[in-house]
């Protein structure tokens, strides 16, 4: 999984396309998922999203995705679980100081960004704290419910 996380970050600009597009795709069936109910649909996107996102960013399934923020890499591997940049203890090499031989999950986001040609805009926003009770729910139904503002689920407020 690491070594997928460090390539995909090495590929962040194309990954972010595709990831974009995929995004835009999920969003057009928004009145199928309406029909059916999002909270029926959660488990079935689940069992897609989480090994596909596991494999390729080593995804945590938070359920509050921030890989097209932060470069095509996951804050969530963090060993300190810093949400917002790096914690201060990045050693000089750009390695995590909790794991020496682990490069800073930030850094790599950073580099990510520059690869996506969004450097400058992005990594100057604040994530909002993890909630813990999205947790292994299915981000991408979560990104189509907010795209057509429609609330969280009753559960989740």
């Amino acid at each position: 999984m690491y070594r997928m996380r460090l390539w995909s970050v090495r590929n962040a600009r194309w990954l972010s396309v595709l990831y974009n597009a995929w995004e835009k795709i999920l969003i057009l069936f928004h009145p199928v998922y309406l029909r059916i109910g999002y909270q029926r649909l959660d488990r079935f996107f689940l069992a897609v999203e989480k090994p596909v996102k596991g494999f390729l960013f080593d995804s945590r399934s938070c359920g509050q995705c921030t890989l097209g923020d932060t470069g095509m890499s996951c804050p969530m591997n963090c060993p300190k679980s810093m949400r917002n940049g790096p914690c201060g203890g990045v050693r000089p090499d750009g390695n995590c100081e909790v794991k020496p031989d682990m490069p800073c999950v930030w850094v790599l986001a950073w580099e990510g960004n520059r690869r996506m040609n969004k450097h400058e805009q992005a990594m100057g926003f604040v994530l909002p704290p993890v909630d813990v009770r999205l947790k292994n729910t299915s981000a991408w139904l979560r990104r189509v419910r907010q795209h057509h503002g429609h609330p969280e689920p009753d559960a989740l407020r």
